[in-house]
């Protein structure tokens, strides 16, 4: 996949995923860990560019995380019953 240079966020749910797991008592490690018995693969590293917007987030990423971290995908996209 071709990175895409710009300096725009990547992302715009980062802030959303962080906030998810904290909540949830998870370090980026065991959220690393948790999305691999899915399988969804994504390290560490990618957690935190994910995080800080440095990174995009696939559609089946999205259902992994949401799922791992017992929120409603809406949640991490930060939809609301108002948007």
């Amino acid at each position: 996949m071709k990175k895409i240079k710009t300096d725009a966020p990547l992302n715009q749910i980062g802030q959303n995923i962080m906030a998810a797991r904290i909540k949830a008592g998870l370090s980026q490690q065991q959220l690393s860990a948790k999305l691999e018995l899915l399988p969804v693969y994504i390290c560490r590293g990618s957690i935190s560019r994910i995080e800080h917007g440095q990174r995009i987030v696939t559609d089946i990423e999205l259902v992994a995380l949401a799922k791992v971290l017992q929120v409603d995908p809406n949640t991490l996209l930060g939809w609301t019953e108002d948007n």
